[in-house]
């Protein structure tokens, strides 16, 4: 019986043994593209590209960040110098503060929109700066949103808010380049926001995309009396922020400066579910900019794409406004980030 009972397990294990042994190989999840034809290239390598690129997930703030001065401030300018140096001649940007409803997302086509006010700044500072709807590029970004599968539409009656002016009057002050403003979609799906960046990869021109929400941006959380009693003193510090506020903040950084290509996006979006998110967010619209980018930035041919933690500020105690940069703008036309 034991000669048998050695046949019978060996005849079981045997199909096992045949799947390890001369099962065929599968397919990369993520399937690599064809290298450019250069005996130096390696898998990894950063792809050359004819047109250099930058893009941003900043942290627009509080209404403050228009009327104080801030590392931030000072960063956003520079980036803005940075992408006029490089000759950009369109802005795409999507915010936090405009959602839809439903399963669609809109592009703003208002030829003269005025802007929503600013609480807690003289008007002086952003009143006379002038607007400058790229209609063009509007209606071009809804046709690639739908070649994308994604629902999308013109809202030519949408006025702007101060989380995208904001950033313009501070990176462009002598006068705002061609913009567009898309919306985020107020189911809040951090999937769906990377598939509305990866929709919009334009690698072929010189678009400068830019997501402004908030690294960390619940207001429940803020310390709003020296504010609301000084009116100039955003950046008070009576105590240091929450444990939580540094713990999630020090998260996003590793995210977006350790990952790059599809680590980025499952870094990102595994940032929703964190046990300290809700604390950083107690809602989701500050947070999808970050998908956006994560989108845009997040292919197979972006690995290896730098990015940079350039700026951050604690304003209101608890509020962190950190400004990211992916990639790297090179006038020689190898770049970082595609």
């Amino acid at each position: 019986m034991a000669p048998n009972s050695v046949i019978l397990d060996l005849a079981f294990f045997k199909p096992i043994i045949c799947f390890f042994v001369f099962r065929r190989p599968q397919p990369p999840l993520y399937p690599r593209p064809s290298p450019p034809d250069t005996p130096q290239f390696r898998w990894g390598d950063p792809f050359p590209h004819s047109i250099p690129a930058a893009f941003h997930f900043f942290s627009h703030g509080s209404t403050m960040m228009l009327g104080e001065e801030s590392a931030s401030v000072n960063y956003w300018k520079k980036c803005g110098d940075a992408a006029l140096a490089n000759g950009i001649k369109h802005v795409v940007m999507i915010g936090a503060h405009w959602a839809t409803l439903g399963d669609e997302i809109e592009v703003a086509a208002n030829p003269s929109p005025a802007k929503s006010p600013v609480a807690y700044v003289e008007p002086s500072k952003f009143m006379p700066y002038k607007l400058n709807p790229d209609i063009p590029m509007a209606s071009r970004c809804v046709e690639m949103l739908k070649k994308g599968g994604l629902k999308a539409k013109l809202n030519e009656k949408f006025d702007w808010i101060h989380d995208t002016y904001l950033i313009l009057i501070r990176m462009f002050p002598n006068g705002c380049p061609p913009t567009t403003i898309i919306s985020i979609n107020a189911r809040y799906d951090p999937h769906y926001h990377v598939k509305v960046g990866a929709a919009l990869r334009l690698r072929s021109e010189d678009v400068l995309f830019i997501g402004t929400g908030g690294a960390v941006h619940n207001l429940y959380r803020n310390n709003w009396f020296q504010m609301l009693r000084y009116r100039v003193n955003n950046f008070a510090m009576e105590s240091p922020p929450d444990s939580t506020m540094l713990d999630f903040c020090q998260e996003l950084e590793d995210a977006i400066t350790k990952n790059s290509g599809p680590d980025l996006r499952r870094a990102m979006t595994m940032l929703m579910k964190v046990p300290k998110y809700h604390d950083a967010h107690s809602t989701d619209d500050h947070f999808m900019a970050a998908m956006f980018v994560a989108g845009l930035c997040g292919s197979v041919e972006d690995v290896g794409t730098p990015a940079e933690l350039g700026a951050e500020d604690w304003e209101l105690r608890n509020m962190c406004n950190s400004q990211f940069t992916l990639g790297t703008w090179s006038r020689s036309g190898l770049v970082a980030a595609r």
